[in-house]
C-alpha cells in the first residue's frame, strides 16, 4: 500500500497535540484532523459574554503541564507561554469562616494548620523531596523500573495503611487534603482518590497548580505551532466518521474514547477486545458553570480570593458523602466545586468592573440539571453577596459536555473512571495499552494511561508505541525548542514496512 503520510492523528487536545508533536519531531509527515472549529480539545477559550473577556472552556489550572515529562522537555516557557503561580495554590473554605490554605511554601502551610501541621509536613515533605521521581511513577514509570524507585515506595507507605486522615486533630487539615482527593471524581476514601491527593497535594508545594497567563489556549496554540514548525498539517472542522477514510496514513493515533474506537473500526475489532472495550467504565459527570462578574469574589474569608483554585464542600465528612451520592447517580442540592477566579492569579484576565469565574459542580454521570444556580449557591454560601456581582452567566449540565467533546461521555471529564483497577488498565488490561490490535491503530486518549489531565503523556506514549511497533523507530525525538529536522522520512517510502503488520493499511482487514 502507497501511504501519503505517515500519521494521521484524530482529535486535537492535549493528548492528540502531544502525540503531533512527538511523531513530527521524529521526521514523520504528520496530519490531525479535528472536528471542531479550533484546536485544542479542553484546552481552549472563548469570549461567552463580552469579546474582550476570554472564558476557558474546560481546564483552567494546570498543576500538571509544570510537572509532567512531555512539558518538561517541550519547554514551554521558551515558547512564550507563562505559566504563573498562584499566591495560594488552593483553598478550601468551611462553614465558619475558618479555611485550609495550601501556599506553595510548605513552612506557611504547616503554619497555617497549627497543631495538624508536623503531620501535614510529615505526609508532604518527603515526596517534595522526591516529586519529580513521583510525578515519573504517576505519568511513565507503572511499565518500567522507576528512575526514583524511592518514590513509589514512598507513595505505598502512604497508601496502603488506607489512613490518610486519621493522624489529624482538626477538621481544617481533613478537609484540605479531603477537596485534593476529590478531584479523582470519585468514591472517597479509595486508593486512587488518596494516590491523586498525594500527588496533587505535594506538587501544591513545589511546582505549584499554575494558570496559564492569558488562558490555557495558549498551551494548545503551542503545540499546535510546534506541529506546523516541524511540517504538520492541522485540519479543523474535519470530522472522521470511519477509519477507511484514513488508510492513506501508515499510522493513526485517535485521541478519542473507547466507544468512538467501536463506532470507526466498525467491526474490525477482534471480538474480545470489542467486549472489553465496551465494559470500559465511566464515571461521574462535571456540570460547567461560567459567571461574567464586576468584581473579585467576596469570599468570608479575604485569604480565599489569593487562592488559584478553591474546593466547596465543606468537611472531610460532608464531600465524602456527597461524592459517595455522586458516584451511586443521586443528585442533591450541594455538589462539591471546584472554582477558579482567574483574575486573581492573573490580572490581565480582568477588565474594568468585568471579570471571569470558572466552576465545576460533580454530579451523577449524565446529569440534565443546569449547574448554575447550583454553583452560584454553593459559593454564596462562604462567599455571601457572590450573586450581586454576577453580571451574566451561563450553564452546561453534565450530560451536555458530550456534545461538546464526546471523549466526555455523560460529562466525565476524566474519560473514564478513575478507579484503582481502570487507572492501570485503560481501556483495557494490556502491557502496551495504546495499541489496538488493529494494525497501525493507537488509542492516545485520556482513556489510556496515565489518565486524565493536561499533561500530554497519554498522547507521548502512544506516539512513542507508534514509533517503535509501525516505524521501527525506538529513540525517542527531542522535544525542546529547536530547528525543525527535514521533513521526509526515510520510513514513509512505499514497500519498505517496519514490521509485516505494515502490509495492511490502519483499518485492517476488512
Amino acid at each position: 500500500m502507497t501511504y501519503t503520510v505517515d500519521a494521521a492523528v484524530v482529535g486535537s487536545g492535549p493528548n492528540g497535540l502531544a502525540a503531533a508533536v512527538t511523531l513530527a519531531r521524529a521526521g514523520l509527515r504528520v496530519e490531525m484532523h479535528e472536528a471542531a472549529g479550533s484546536v485544542g480539545g479542553g484546552l481552549r477559550c472563548e469570549a461567552y459574554f463580552d469579546g474582550d473577556i476570554r472564558h476557558d472552556v474546560c481546564s483552567a489550572v494546570h498543576p500538571m503541564a509544570a510537572a509532567s515529562r512531555f512539558f518538561r522537555e517541550f519547554d514551554l516557557a521558551a515558547r512564550g507561554v507563562e505559566l504563573i503561580g498562584p499566591d495560594i495554590g488552593y483553598a478550601h473554605p468551611l462553614d465558619d469562616g475558618r479555611a485550609g490554605l495550601a501556599f506553595p511554601g510548605l513552612d506557611a502551610t504547616c503554619d497555617g494548620l497549627g497543631a495538624d501541621g508536623p503531620r501535614w509536613r510529615q505526609l508532604m515533605e518527603p515526596l517534595l523531596e522526591h516529586s519529580t521521581g513521583l510525578v515519573d511513577f504517576f505519568m511513565d514509570g507503572q511499565r518500567s523500573l522507576p528512575g526514583d524507585p524511592v518514590a513509589p515506595l514512598l507513595l505505598a507507605a502512604r497508601l496502603l495503611p488506607r489512613r490518610l486522615i486519621r493522624g489529624f486533630r482538626g477538621d481544617v487539615a481533613p478537609a484540605l487534603l479531603t477537596g485534593v482527593a476529590a478531584h479523582a471524581v470519585g468514591k472517597l476514601p479509595s486508593l486512587a482518590s488518596d494516590a491523586v491527593a498525594m500527588l496533587l497535594g505535594q506538587l501544591a508545594h513545589g511546582a505549584g497548580w499554575p494558570l496559564p497567563r492569558g488562558g490555557s489556549e495558549r498551551i494548545a496554540h503551542a503545540m499546535a505551532d510546534d506541529v506546523r514548525a516541524h511540517g504538520g498539517t492541522l485540519h479543523t472542522g474535519s470530522l472522521i466518521t470511519s477509519l477507511h477514510e484514513l488508510d492513506h496514513a501508515r499510522a493513526v493515533l485517535l485521541d478519542t474514547g473507547p466507544d468512538q474506537l467501536l463506532r470507526l473500526a466498525g467491526d474490525r475489532l477482534p471480538a474480545r477486545y470489542a467486549r472489553q472495550l465496551r465494559r470500559f467504565r465511566y464515571g461521574p459527570g462535571a456540570a460547567k458553570a461560567d459567571f461574567l462578574v464586576s468584581g473579585p469574589i467576596p469570599w468570608t474569608n479575604p485569604e480565599v480570593g489569593r487562592a488559584g483554585t478553591v474546593h466547596l464542600g465543606g468537611s472531610h465528612t460532608a464531600i465524602a458523602r456527597q461524592e459517595g451520592l455522586t458516584v451511586r447517580g443521586t443528585p442533591t442540592g450541594e455538589p462539591f466545586v471546584l472554582l477558579v477566579d482567574p483574575a486573581a492569579t492573573d490580572p490581565g484576565r480582568a477588565r474594568e468592573g468585568r471579570r471571569p469565574v470558572w466552576a465545576y459542580a460533580h454530579v451523577p454521570n449524565g446529569d440534565p440539571r443546569d449547574p448554575v444556580d447550583l454553583v452560584r449557591s454553593r459559593v454564596e454560601k462562604y462567599a455571601p453577596g457572590f450573586s450581586d456581582t454576577v453580571l451574566a452567566a451561563r450553564g452546561v449540565p453534565a450530560g451536555d459536555l458530550e456534545t461538546y467533546n464526546p471523549n466526555y461521555r455523560g460529562g466525565d471529564i476524566g474519560a473514564g473512571a478513575m478507579t484503582l483497577y481502570q487507572s492501570v488498565a485503560r481501556p483495557v488490561p494490556r502491557l502496551d495499552p495504546w495499541r489496538t490490535p488493529l494494525p497501525g491503530v493507537f488509542l492516545c486518549s485520556a482513556s489510556t494511561p496515565p489518565g486524565p489531565g493536561v499533561h500530554g503523556m497519554c498522547g507521548h506514549l502512544a506516539a512513542l508505541s507508534a514509533l517503535r511497533h509501525r516505524f521501527g523507530i525506538r529513540e525517542a525525538p527531542s522535544l525542546g525548542p529547536e530547528p525543525a529536522p527535514p521533513s521526509a522520512s526515510p520510513t514513509s517510502a512505499p514497500g519498505g514496512p517496519a514490521d509485516p503488520a505494515d502490509r495492511e493499511g490502519p483499518a485492517g482487514r476488512g
